[in-house]
């Protein structure tokens, strides 16, 4: 059941929060978290019922696993525990892919093997590892069996995040989640803009992106022009996607009363690598921060093996984006680029470097911007050859193919209206202000009180009439739109 389904947004949603608010009226507020992860199991189970098994199966297993490290906190229980986690993940989302590449090797009589991926177990596999290794550390203790089940199935953020920290969520699930007039309105303009994110924006120009990426996986070799529109609609269907989702997923809990943090803050305006990974999936790189880099050693080994620390954790987030060459190949393009600026910091101060660190600081942000979009090209091409000849493309190795006849968009017209969209676009990611700086009551609660300027401030949402009549106009595009278009996947549900 996906976020921009009719059936979750006229069904299921209203019904969970109709229920949430009957039990608080008649003061049996002890039954919302065992409805809430009925409601949970129902969203999950909705797809394929036999998954709720490997959801359900994960989440006692780390329960008792860590009730276990509660009592004795060993190292040998903390890594049969996080081995149980990585022989689940690797079971269903990687034995297909290392069975393919030894038999592309040759290494014996293989057969190929196809499992279904069930959703989300990505997120849920990384959730609950995080909770494992703070309850070794003594951070946190949970006993409740019902509180740790919503944390691990909780809905808004199962299936593709924000991957919340225990600490985030945990006690708010303790205080009962409610229902109130207010959350109900701020969740519900979220749930709106994420809405509109993922069906005007994103999977408008993702029709040009898959053209290009379709074609290129096909065999056909794009022109340069063809080429690089198609890559850059693809950075925008990705950044809108993904936000879009972001938004739906804090909205939809803020109904409920939670709040999940923040998961994306305008990346495409970072000015560097690494802030462009403070910025995008931003609860993503947490994990990769506190339970990959700083175990492998983080930065306190010396240079050389800072590096390579950063470099393995990109790598390792490569290959959980998906079971491909290609995610591994996109996860060691970031590594790279993490470790190229790391060493640009080392270096910049120098007298000869000065002169060059002042057009790389003036062009900072569209540079940056370049080489995340050159990434994407292995993020979204289907194999090695299909990302070969695009970048070749992109390159000008097979021709310009400006708004001809020859141009895959098929005509000048189809291309301008692609180049409208993409300036469109262009100007909301760089300009308008993020979700959060717009509705800043669903911000964490312990988030550092900003001075926003003007422009800003008189934007910031309001529970007044013209909001309301804003967020209606949105709504209807949005809903009309959706049942006119054909069926809609968010990009994230892939990994």
């Amino acid at each position: 059941m996906a976020f921009d389904s009719p059936l979750f947004l006229f069904g299921f949603l209203p019904v969970v929060l109709l229920v949430v608010l009957a039990l608080q009226y008649m003061g049996k507020l002890r039954l919302v978290v065992p409805v809430l992860i009925v409601a949970s199991l129902v969203f999950y189970g909705w797809w394929r019922p036999v998954f709720l098994v490997v959801l359900l199966g994960s989440a006692l297993f780390n329960y008792l696993c860590g009730l276990g490290l509660i009592r004795w906190r060993r190292p040998a229980l903390l890594a049969f525990a996080i081995t149980g986690n990585v022989l689940l993940l690797g079971y269903f989302k990687y034995l297909g892919f290392f069975a393919e590449t030894l038999r592309s090797l040759g290494v014996g009589q293989i057969p190929a093997i196809s499992i279904m991926l069930p959703l989300g177990i990505s997120f849920f596999t990384f959730t609950q590892i995080a909770y494992l290794v703070d309850t070794y550390r003594g951070i946190t203790r949970e006993r409740n069996l019902l509180n740790y089940l919503l944390f691990v199935t909780f809905f808004p953020n199962l299936l593709a995040g924000p991957i919340a920290h225990h600490a985030e969520i945990l006690p708010q699930f303790r205080q009962a989640p409610g229902v109130i007039s207010r959350n109900v309105a701020v969740g519900l303009t979220v749930l709106i803009i994420g809405l509109c994110k993922k069906v005007l924006l994103a999977d408008t120009v993702g029709a040009y992106a898959n053209l290009v990426f379709n074609a290129a996986a096909a065999g056909t070799s794009p022109g340069l022009a063809d080429a690089w529109m198609g890559v850059i609609a693809y950075s925008f269907q990705l950044y809108f996607d993904f936000s879009g989702y972001s938004d739906m997923a804090i909205g939809i809990a803020q109904m409920l009363g939670i709040r999940l943090p923040i998961n994306f803050n305008a990346p495409y305006r970072a000015s560097s690598i690494r802030e462009f990974w403070k910025r995008w999936h931003m609860t993503l790189s947490r994990f990769l921060m506190s339970y990959l880099y700083i175990p492998l050693g983080g930065s306190r080994s010396g240079p050389v093996r800072t590096l390579l620390n950063l470099f393995l954790t990109m790598l390792i987030g490569g290959l959980w984006h998906g079971a491909g060459w290609t995610f591994v190949l996109w996860g060691a393009w970031h590594g790279g680029l993490l470790v190229l600026h790391r060493v640009w910091l080392m270096v910049a101060e120098y007298p000869l470097l000065r002169v060059l660190a002042v057009p790389i600081r003036l062009f900072a942000v569209p540079l940056t911007f370049f080489l995340v979009t050159v990434g994407w090209v292995f993020f979204r091409a289907t194999d090695f050859a299909a990302a070969l000849t695009l970048l070749q493309s992109m390159a000008g190795l097979h021709g310009v193919a400006f708004p001809t006849g020859m141009s895959l968009l098929g005509s000048a017209f189809a291309w301008k209206r692609c180049l409208e969209l993409l300036a469109a676009l262009a100007v909301i990611v760089w300009f308008a202000p993020p979700t959060q700086s717009f509705v800043k009551e669903i911000l964490p609660a312990d988030t550092p009180e900003e001075q926003p300027d003007p422009f800003t401030l008189r934007l910031r949402w309001k529970p007044t009439a013209f909001f309301a009549l804003c967020s209606t106009v949105m709504a209807v595009i949005a809903v009309t739109t959706l049942f006119l278009a054909q069926e809609h996947v968010f990009i994230y549900f892939q990994f």
